[in-house]
């Protein structure tokens, strides 16, 4: 039987998002047999072994390996990114032999791996293998990280230190200290790693991402051009989105699965159009006080929300922002401005396009479905 060999990175956000993949690739080719390596979490991010056990029961043709434990070498850096990284640069021995005894089974057509999972990447080349990179976000992100190299050879500053907008190709100017924390510090490690990993998904086979081109058309005709990597041939990108799980398979857990239905209950019950949707993500990046301030600020702005936090602050993150508390009177001037205002209408305008934009990208001979079917042919 043909396989694909998926390498995430731990975390339940990008392990769900994989999976997801695989079930793609399922739906329209079911003779394929997938295969998701699980790597130990260095951090606790949470448990994935419900999930797991979920897909396990409801997907036969997804198979899940456990790869061994590995040792940390100690780290300075304050960025809980350098402990992935690590993980995955300990682990490529184990890559490799869970790939050998796939291999016995089944003819492994590709590995495709997370951006943190870079260093896979001479794993698949030992083994004559095409090695693929599954980016988890939009093509605007994947735009920055491509061109990140030459942003590093065009300057001998931290980003930090800079005071500029950095341009990209097909992307809005970004102010240089609003790149993410691990970014900012050129001397630490987990810098190092993230400009390896940019380096490192260039000289792959192919880049996999979960956007559409009607959502982001100008970062995708910068990417088709080949303009963020200025220095080389930029690798096919295969616009594949969205992916999105449904409610009922994001957990394991009883308690959550049973949650998701009331929330949704409860936004069918509002007008249309009138909610906003806060998601802080799997680790959360707020202090406690700073959530108790933006929940305060929309319930004074009388607005609708919908919020989700996958997993509860933790004091032991050190989530508290670098830049201090928002107000909540803050929070409730800007809701209000946005929501009154003709920028408010025109992003509901927006997005009811967009949802037009993601049906149209999925059906048969849409840009998703048409890119996926170029992603399968690559592997004959």
């Amino acid at each position: 039987m043909e396989a694909i060999v998926l390498y995430p990175t731990p975390a339940i956000g990008h392990l769900i998002s994989m999976v997801e993949l695989g079930k793609l690739i399922l739906t329209h080719h079911p003779s394929l047999t997938i295969h998701i390596l699980i790597a130990p979490a260095p951090y606790n991010a949470g448990s994935t072994a419900p999930y797991i056990a979920s897909v396990s029961s409801t997907t036969p043709s997804i198979t899940f390996h456990n790869l061994p434990t590995v040792t940390l070498p100690p780290t300075t850096s304050p960025h809980h990114e350098t402990l992935t990284f690590e993980l995955i640069r300990l682990n490529n021995p184990n890559v490799h032999q869970s790939l050998l005894s796939i291999s016995k089974t089944h003819n492994v057509k590709a590995l495709i791996m997370d951006y943190f999972c870079s260093y896979a990447l001479s794993v698949a080349s030992n083994l004559n293998l095409p090695g693929y990179f599954f980016f988890t976000s939009g093509a605007a992100a994947l735009n920055y990280f491509l061109f990140h190299p030459t942003i590093h050879k065009n300057t001998t500053k931290s980003l930090k230190d800079l005071n500029t907008l950095l341009i990209v190709p097909g992307v809005s100017p970004i102010p240089s200290s609003d790149m993410p924390k691990p970014l900012l510090d050129r001397n630490d490690k987990a810098y190092e790693f993230f400009l390896n990993s940019s380096i490192t998904m260039a000289k792959s086979a192919g880049i996999i991402t979960n956007t559409f081109e009607s959502l982001e058309p100008k970062a995708i005709q910068a990417l088709s051009e080949g303009l963020c990597v200025p220095d080389g041939p930029t690798p096919p990108i295969y616009c594949i989105g969205p992916l999105i799980a449904k409610n009922n398979e994001r957990s394991g857990t009883q308690n959550e699965d049973e949650a998701v239905p009331e929330c949704l209950s409860w936004l069918d019950s509002q007008p249309s159009q009138s909610v906003v949707f806060l998601c802080f993500g799997s680790l959360g990046l707020f202090s406690i006080e700073q959530l108790k301030e933006i929940a305060l600020g929309l319930e004074k702005s009388d607005q609708r929300f919908l919020w989700v936090v996958r997993n509860p602050p933790s004091e032991k993150h050190g989530l508290a922002s670098e830049d201090g508390f928002v107000s909540a009177t803050e929070v409730e001037k800007r809701v209000r401005e946005l929501m009154d205002s003709e920028s408010g209408n025109s992003i509901r305008e927006r997005t009811l396009a967009m949802k037009d934009g993601a049906k149209a990208a999925l059906i048969e001979g849409g840009s998703s479905r048409v890119a996926l079917t170029k992603l399968v042919e690559s592997w004959k």
